[in-house]
């Protein structure tokens, strides 16, 4: 790329901090680094139009599990464990409405229910079943009991007659939230620079030397914050994962409001203007969705439309206006990964599809690992 003079001594010389990745975790990344070095030159190079992962593309749910997510994790984690990743969801959240606002990011705790399909009989009696249990493991974190059974007073069909409830579960404006970080990180002189693929980096004694597809300069450190896109850069640590979803045309007369999960968490929707937005369904295709390829796939989407058929809006004709396709971050474990992988290059991701709840706490944790 034919630089000028301008363009390489304003935004390309003297870079003490490069993050690499806009969304979430990087613009947190960089926010508390401004705190920490008020005078430092920040740098981010964002490799889309916009932040390309899952920042802009997830379905804006403020959420820390459902009952049968929480009942799944203990399968893989210990009490403790699994308490700790709950905090850490809950932490997340107040840190990202503290720092913008609940009117920003238009928040509202409308609250999450769990829907059970009529097959699940297992599922469904394992979580009636334990429901107390796990209502005395969270309570340290919320002071009263979380999770209580409502009747489905929604019109849903071929479900269970009770559902889960959850008070404490909100939804958010993700483009709201995007647009607020992005902001944020101008006012705070903090650069962004889009469409700026990072194709490789090389740490050496002077700095970390940076490779884009159109140009190359040094930094000080890096910090990778690319979440499902960061095996190109860690190896066997996080895996992609693809998340599609669909949104309707707006809906007369729509009742529905709140956060609801499906299928421990594998399917979930919301009601945002009037319109129901579904997403889910990699469950049919773990290895096809392990991808960082955008797009849909011909089973999830006929699979997604069912659901919108069958259970959730029966008997109407809903007409489907917009698809799109986001990529997560995940791994065997859901803790997410914060390692310093050299002298100066560091990287917080694996959110495990919990980027909303844990992205800013992630990002400064990231920050953090500076000494």
């Amino acid at each position: 790329m034919n630089l000028s003079y301008w363009e390489i001594k304003t935004w390309l010389s003297n870079v003490d901090f490069t993050i690499i990745g806009s969304g979430i975790v990087g613009i947190s990344c960089a926010i508390q680094l401004r705190h920490r070095f008020p005078s430092a030159k920040i740098l981010i190079l964002e490799k889309g139009m916009l932040p390309q992962g899952a920042s802009t593309k997830n379905a804006g749910f403020a959420c820390f599990g459902s009952l049968s997510e929480i009942i799944d994790d203990l399968k893989t984690h210990s009490k403790q464990e699994t308490l700790d990743l709950i905090k850490q969801r809950v932490s997340g959240l107040q840190l990202l409405r503290k720092t913008l606002g609940d009117e920003t990011i238009d928040y509202r705790q409308l609250g999450g229910y769990e829907l059970f399909n009529n097959r699940d009989n297992l599922l469904y009696s394992s979580c009636l079943e334990q429901q107390d249990a796990i209502n005395e493991l969270v309570f340290p974190v919320f002071n009263e009991s979380v999770f209580s059974i409502k009747e489905n007073t929604f019109g849903f069909h071929n479900i269970k007659e009770k559902l889960s409830f959850n008070k404490f579960e909100g939804q958010i404006n993700t483009g709201k939230m995007m647009q607020a970080l992005m902001d944020k990180a101008t006012n705070l002189r903090i650069n962004i620079l889009n469409n700026c693929l990072v194709e490789s980096f090389t740490d050496t004694s002077e700095g970390v030397f940076v490779k884009t597809k159109n140009f190359e300069y040094k930094t000080g450190k890096v910090f990778i914050a690319t979440n499902g896109f960061a095996s190109q850069f860690i190896q066997d640590i996080v895996a992609p994962a693809r998340a599609q979803v669909i949104i309707t045309k707006p809906i007369k007369n729509l009742s529905i409001k709140g956060t609801f999960h499906l299928d421990q968490g594998y399917y979930y929707f919301r009601n945002i203007n009037n319109r129901i937005l579904l997403g889910g369904g990699r469950n049919l295709d773990f290895k096809g969705e392990e991808t960082t390829s955008f797009g849909q796939s011909k089973l999830i989407q006929d699979h997604l439309e069912e659901l919108l058929k069958y259970i959730i809006l029966p008997d109407q004709d809903i007409e489907i206006e917009h698809r799109w396709s986001g990529i997560m971050g995940v791994g065997k474990q859901k803790k997410p990964v914060l390692n310093q992988l050299s002298n100066n290059v560091y990287c917080g991701v694996r959110l495990g599809g919990m980027g909303v709840a844990i992205g800013s706490l992630v990002g400064r944790d990231l920050a953090d690992l500076l000494a």
